[in-house]
């Protein structure tokens, strides 16, 4: 019989680099489930893209303010979690947020200085999780006013880990990972029966960690300005933008969250990073089955209550 090896595969995804990782005996067989993987990714990606006028996610935004638009039940669940999300973090978490116009913040281009408070103000009064109104009958969704766009950038990458988790699973793989850039869900053993090891990355040198964890059955998610942030006056302001003042989060270098869901562990470590230190921290230990670790702008290292790292 042969020995049992990690087979991996790494492709571009929902415009993300996704590392699926198999323990298998067999390459045929680990080839087949993490290609299945992919697919699965690539439906979701169709599913919830807004690069793509007839997805569901553009057909919503466009109808913002006429009419509810029918929905397929997982987009329909997927937003009904979502707004449980935004209600349990008081609306730090919010997929109403692609109403924020690009010409606000454009991380992709570069910035030399800040835009107007007032101006940011205006620009998220469109940002509110509640004026997303749900028809469980009718599996609708409704955008109360014009403008308002949703996205799912806070979530997708999560949700989108944990169906290929399922699928593979599903097949019969017993071990592995699905890692969507930082955001990951590991489960069983490395062929030498040990946990799979998990670096929290350095928000201070790309590529570099700081820290290791031992994780099976756990997802792991950061959120961190090391990935995307602009330097104004010699100041590093996150792509991270605050819902309820349209500007970038100071204070925080990066959060992870580890839970038992990729889906939730993505969804919580903005929130967390907009909530701030200690409020963000309270919530956590909170909630069940769940820790962060937090970075902040001096280097020091906050976590929560019941988690060790070395």
């Amino acid at each position: 019989m042969q020995p049992k090896k990690i087979f991996k595969v790494a492709t571009k995804l929902m415009g993300n680099r996704f590392e699926i990782s198999v323990v298998a005996r067999e390459e045929s067989g680990a080839m087949q489930c993490i290609n299945a993987a992919i697919d699965e990714i690539k439906r979701i990606e169709k599913l919830l893209t807004t690069f793509n006028d007839d997805s569901e996610t553009n057909l919503i935004n466009r109808h913002a303010g006429i009419t509810p638009v029918k929905v397929s039940e997982e987009t329909f669940q997927l937003i009904e979690r979502s707004i449980r999300i935004s209600a349990l973090t008081q609306g730090a978490f919010d997929i109403t947020y692609g109403s924020i116009d690009k010409s606000l913040w454009n991380f992709d281009t570069t910035m030399n200085a800040l835009p107007d408070k007032e101006t940011a103000r205006e620009m998220v009064k469109l940002i509110n999780y509640r004026n997303i109104v749900l028809d469980k009958e009718e599996q609708t969704v409704f955008l109360k006013e014009k403008g308002i766009r949703i996205g799912f950038g806070g979530i997708g990458k999560g949700y989108a880990a944990e169906m290929a988790k399922r699928v593979m699973v599903k097949a019969g793989v017993e071990s592995g990972i699905v890692n969507a850039s930082g955001d990951l869900t590991a489960w069983g053993l490395q062929p030498d029966s040990e946990e799979w090891t998990i670096g929290i990355a350095d928000p201070n040198v790309s590529g570099q960690v700081f820290s290791f964890i031992k994780i099976t059955g756990l997802a792991v998610a950061t959120s961190g300005n090391y990935e995307k942030f602009v330097l104004i006056d010699g100041k590093k302001y996150s792509h991270t933008i605050n819902p309820r003042t349209g500007l970038p989060v100071t204070g925080i270098k990066s959060v992870t969250i580890i839970t038992k869901n990729a889906e939730i562990a993505d969804a919580m470590a903005t929130p967390v990073t907009i909530m701030g230190i200690k409020a963000g921290l309270g919530m956590i230990n909170q909630i069940k089955d769940m820790e962060a670790v937090i970075v902040d702008d001096q280097d020091k290292i906050y976590t929560s209550a019941n988690i060790h790292i070395n």
